[in-house]
């Protein structure tokens, strides 16, 4: 009885604090999404997939205090033509935000859409329920139950310019529970850029189907706040001929989880997830990953990069699912950290479980210094240490950035990951 209060009590406490949204579409899926936390119970450092990351500062009743930092750095995604949506403190700002039409795609606010009848009535919970089987997510299941506004995106067709998703931070003790659902009907194809703090502690889910022959390409900056504490949630499902890329970079924060959930349920679907992380003194930065082929001739790739120092800590649980009948399947896994002291660590769980028997799936973890060899060859062509070290970490990195097919946007994160180095230099 004592081992379930250690559960059970916490999470009734934090559901006493939230107030569910009333009077929507959505009301059955925040119920359902309400049983299963309580069933759940908010995670525990004695949960398998929590063993390396503490909760506790995510799960606390009350956002912890988080100082509020002028942003001197050039806006993010500046040289691209995009549409902006911003929210301040988890709040939608319309004077803020662009106008939300767009041909190809319609956009709307998840606290403003009150039709019985909406297509987001179909995805909004849906993903995210089926993404706790085998491993339970309860963060993501309080973020459907109390999530206070999102966006939805219904893409037809092929929008002009990237959609951006942008989160300000403007008090120093604030909450932000927000929930996106995107659908990629069949020949359409859509980026949705993300960046910004949001705020003290941030709770996110995004789902995502791409159907046939559809496209989803999704580009995420997460800083530059220090003592940001963060819990986001990618639910995927990817029909036939499906294409669905996502790629993170992290900067600063105190505690970042990013999860990322993905279903390849239609044939010669590709799925790619990627990120790269640079991570100083009190940051904890934690990248999970479960993706499950259960269709025949498909691809996924997990590449992942850390760079630590001055005792960060980095941490990668991934998994490649392959389901009986799911042949031809080709998987590929790699988690790499850079560690520039010997403070910093690099916990790794790479994971593969096949039932199918033609198959081509890998995955492999390493961690190293920086290669002395390669330093030297640097200094001794008048390179100073400093810059020797920095070239050499945006190398490493390199393989990770490499999974944005935006040669702009690609070009434009190296040069912001080159910024914090030049920053951080002793």
């Amino acid at each position: 009885m004592a081992d379930a209060a250690v559960k059970s009590d916490p999470t009734e406490a934090m559901i006493a604090s939230l107030t569910m949204p009333e009077g929507t579409w959505a009301a059955p899926a925040r119920a359902d999404a309400l049983a299963r936390l309580r069933t759940m119970g908010l995670p525990q450092r004695r949960d398998e997939y929590w063993k390396y990351t503490r909760p506790d500062t995510l799960t606390q009743i009350g956002a912890p205090k988080a100082s509020v930092l002028t942003n001197d750095e050039t806006p993010m995604y500046d040289g691209v033509d995009r549409l902006s949506i911003v929210f301040v403190d988890g709040v939608y700002d319309v004077e803020a935000s662009d106008d939300l039409t767009l041909e190809g795609v319609t956009i709307e606010r998840l606290a403003a859409a009150d039709s019985d009848l909406h297509w987001a009535k179909n995805l909004y919970g849906v993903l995210e329920a089926r993404g706790q089987t085998p491993v339970e997510r309860p963060l993501a299941a309080l973020n459907t139950a109390f999530a206070t506004d999102g966006i939805l995106i219904h893409v037809t067709g092929k929008p002009s310019k990237p959609i951006n998703l942008i989160y300000r931070h403007e008090s120093d003790s604030s909450d932000a529970i927000l929930h996106h659902c995107i659908k990629v009907e069949e020949g359409a194809e859509v980026t949705v850029l993300e960046n910004g703090p949001a705020a003290a502690r941030f709770n996110k889910v995004m789902e995502v189907e791409v159907a046939d022959n559809a496209s989803f390409h999704h580009i995420r900056a997460q800083g530059r706040d220090h003592e940001r504490r963060a819990a986001t949630h990618i639910f995927a499902r990817l029909g036939a001929e499906a294409a669905f890329r996502s790629f993170t970079m992290t900067v600063n924060g105190q505690l970042t989880r990013n999860d990322c959930v993905i279903e390849l349920v239609g044939d010669d679907s590709i799925a790619h997830v990627a990120g790269a992380c640079v991570g100083d003194g009190d940051f904890h930065h934690d990248d999970t990953v479960f993706i499950t082929h259960d269709a025949v001739n498909c691809q996924s790739r997990q590449v992942f990069k850390k760079v630590l120092r001055n005792g960060a800590t980095g941490v990668f649980q991934g998994k490649i699912l392959v389901k009986a009948g799911a042949q031809k399947t080709d998987g590929y896994q790699i988690s790499q950290s850079l560690l520039l002291d010997g403070d910093s660590q690099f916990l790794a769980k790479p994971e593969l479980e096949i039932y199918a028997d033609d198959v081509a799936c890998s995955h492999g973890s390493t961690s190293g210094a920086i290669d002395e060899d390669a330093l030297f060859y640097l200094r001794s062509r008048g390179v100073p240490t400093s810059d020797a070290t920095d070239l050499l970490t945006l190398a490493f990195l390199a393989e990770a950035v490499d999974e944005i097919a935006h040669e702009d946007l690609r070009a434009d994160m190296t040069a912001r990951l080159g910024a914090w180095l030049t920053r951080r230099r002793s």
